[in-house]
């Protein structure tokens, strides 16, 4: 993916319930551009309102993609968004590109890692070595990282030399791709999360549940964890009470958005937009203007 086609993405990121979605709709309708989603739950059919999924007005005002790619019973990897992300190029190379999974931006604007090679057990040794000896095996090889204190990207990496693979160039380099995102004081965004907890419960949350649950009895361990939807299924499983679920359901939202913010700090040059007492077509105007549309 990484190319000639990057600098017609245009990448709106952030925590979730950062209104990014909203912002992206409004710049979409403005312009008549497509919009890829980038969000790992937004991809599961019938999950719609516990993902704050676009809505059927929304989704028939522009074109969409990266939505309802799997149901719930099905396993759904970075690579098979990917093929998403490719097919939303070919159809319209000029995207506007939002979601909260930070891995799914990595992917898109790095290209993806490698897949590891099968070999469990030099894996497993490489695990056990101490990180002076992890380092040194790299610098013999004459491969320096930008992260040589991290042990887990030091065995991935020379699981892949010693198996006879080559790194990505990229892998080398401590340039990060940059990357615009939403912000929000932390007590307002609690406040958001808080706000749209309440607004999936009282738009149905609980029936589109156990509607899921009927029709697919089975379902994949994502899915399953899903925020608001184990919470969900916990309440139809009589374990918890509504008012617990939807704390919980709080609770472990704020956590995602902790984890969100953390990772896009650490693996892109950000551009960090505050969003507290704007407007929704004031913010618009200042991310177009961020993007020079």
């Amino acid at each position: 993916m990484p190319g000639a086609h990057v600098s017609l993405l245009h990448c709106l990121a952030g925590a979730t319930a950062t209104g990014k979605s909203a912002v992206v709709q409004c710049l979409a309708e403005r312009f008549h551009l497509p919009i890829l989603s980038a969000d790992a739950m937004l991809v599961y059919q019938g999950m719609d309102i516990g993902t704050a999924k676009p809505s059927r007005t929304e989704r028939a005002a522009v074109p969409y993609f990266g939505l309802d790619c799997v149901t719930p019973a099905d396993t759904f990897t970075t690579a098979r968004w990917m093929e998403a992300a490719q097919a939303a190029q070919t159809a319209s190379p000029h995207l506007l590109v939002t979601g909260g999974t930070g891995l799914y931006f990595s992917a898109l604007l790095r290209g993806l890692d490698p897949a590891p090679p099968e070999n469990p057990e030099l894996r497993a040794h490489l695990e056990t070595l101490p990180l002076a000896e992890l380092q040194s095996r790299l610098t013999a090889r004459g491969v320096t990282l930008p992260d040589m204190a991290n042990p887990r990207r030091l065995v991935r990496a020379l699981e892949i030399l010693e198996s006879g693979g080559e790194l990505p160039s990229r892998w080398q380099t401590s340039e990060r791709p940059k990357l615009l995102a939403l912000t929000w004081e932390r007590a307002t965004l609690h406040q958001r999360i808080a706000q749209r907890v309440d607004r999936m419960y009282a738009e149905g949350l609980l029936e589109e549940t156990q509607s899921l649950r009927e029709h697919y009895p089975v379902w994949s361990p994502t899915a399953q964890q899903a925020i608001g939807y184990a919470e969900a299924l916990a309440v139809l499983e009589g374990t918890l009470s509504v008012e617990e679920a939807k704390a919980r359901t709080v609770i472990r939202t704020r956590q995602l958005a902790r984890r969100q913010e953390t990772y896009l700090r650490h693996q892109f040059d950000l551009t960090w937009l505050p969003a507290d007492g704007l407007s929704l077509h004031t913010l618009a105007d200042r991310v177009a203007q961020a993007w020079h549309l």
